[in-house]
Parts: structure tokens; sequence; C-alpha cells
């Protein structure tokens, strides 16, 4: 049976977003010199998403990269200057020792940067039954992957994010969160064909925008 936990929970979302000339190497055949800006309208999208979910407190954003922290920071978003050279799972870490140290009531989670369908009542759900579990994660539609993970309050925050990090987060103990709803949180891209099936989902502004000019300069 899940432990029982405080309600209402509020979270810190803590979203990683790589120095934008190294984003989203992927969708450089679809993109061409417009890859950063594809890898930062996602960004964006998942964001302002994430913001409109009322189970979400804020949002902080762990970037190296000052174009991608300006225009964050100007959705709404908590910056912090992520320490270079030091990867994924540390920079996470290192945005939720910030979250932890100034918001210690709420939950935190690690929330991927690409997901440019994302729905905030998706995310809300995910995060409602989040609240009921010390751990828990949401695998990606490719059921390898993770787009969600989260800790309640007083929990240590142990990200495994990289290739296999659902098998990893369920072997340390988190609980996989796969209850029907999800499909906007599990849909991250990282190669053309994600992006397709994002759009089939509905796209934000932002990515929706920039995908419509690319498909147009195709033609």
């Amino acid at each position: 049976m899940p432990a029982p936990a405080v309600a209402p929970l509020r979270w810190s979302l803590v979203v990683p977003v790589k120095v934008l000339s190294r984003a989203k190497t992927r969708l450089a055949a679809l993109a061409g010199p417009d890859r950063p800006a594809l890898a930062l309208a996602m960004a964006a999208d998942t964001v302002v998403a994430a913001l409109r979910c009322p189970e979400v407190a804020r949002v902080l954003v762990v970037t190296g990269d000052r174009q991608a922290a300006a225009e964050l920071r100007s959705l709404g978003a908590v910056i912090v200057a992520e320490q270079p050279g030091r990867g994924l799972n540390p920079a996470l870490r290192q945005g939720a020792a910030r979250a932890g140290a100034r918001w210690p009531r709420s939950g935190v989670a690690a929330l991927a940067a690409d997901l440019p369908a994302l729905r905030p009542a998706e995310l809300g759900g995910a995060l409602q039954a989040a609240a009921h579990w010390p751990e828990a994660f949401v695998p990606d539609a490719a059921g390898s992957g993770t787009t969600l993970y989260a800790v309640r309050p007083g929990t240590a925050f142990r990200p495994r994010f990289g290739p296999g990090s659902a098998a990893r987060h369920q072997a340390a103990g988190a609980v996989p969160l796969t209850q029907p709803g999800l499909a906007s949180l599990r849909r991250d891209v990282d190669a053309p064909p994600d992006l397709d099936a994002a759009g089939r989902l509905g796209l934000g502004s932002r990515t929706a925008a920039l995908a419509a000019r690319l498909a147009a300069e195709s033609r």
C-alpha cells in the first residue's frame, strides 16, 4: 500500500537545459541551423506548461546557456547557473539542493526539458500520484527512459537519468507511474519521429510555430 502523504503537496520542478549549441544533435537533419532554436522552443513550452500546473509551486532551470537562461527567466523560471562539465545528474542534484534549501516543505522533481506537448493537467496527475510515494518516476513513451523523477520532502534526491534510466530508477526503489492520461508527459523528443508523435498530441506554441516553418521550408 502507498505510504500516506501530507496533502496537498506542491512541488519544485528542476528542469535541466543544455548549452543550446550542443543540444538535440539527433534533430540536426530536421532542423539544420535552427536546431538550437528548436531545443529552446521545446524547453520554453515545457516550462510554460509546468508553470501552469497547480501542483507546481516553481520551476528551477539549471543551465549554463545565457540565451536559454534569459528566455526561460522571462517566462517565470528560477535560473540556477550550472556548474560546468559535471553532467546531467549532478546538474539535477545542484538544482534540487537549491530547491530543498529554499523550499524544504515542497516535493522536488526533475522534469525533462524536451516535452513540447506537455499538458499541465497530465503533469498534475503524475505529481498527485507521486505524492503517495517517497520516490516515483514516469517512464518515457519507449519505456526505457525517464521524463519525471520525483521525491517527497525529506527523501534523498537520487536521479539516475541517461540510457536505461527507467530500470535504474525502479531498481533503486522508485515507483513507476504508468496510469492512463500521461501521454504528453511521456512524449519526450530526441529524434524527428518523436517530434511527429508529439505533434499528434498537440505542440506548445513555440515549438508548433518553428516546426511549421521547418516543414514549409522542406517542401
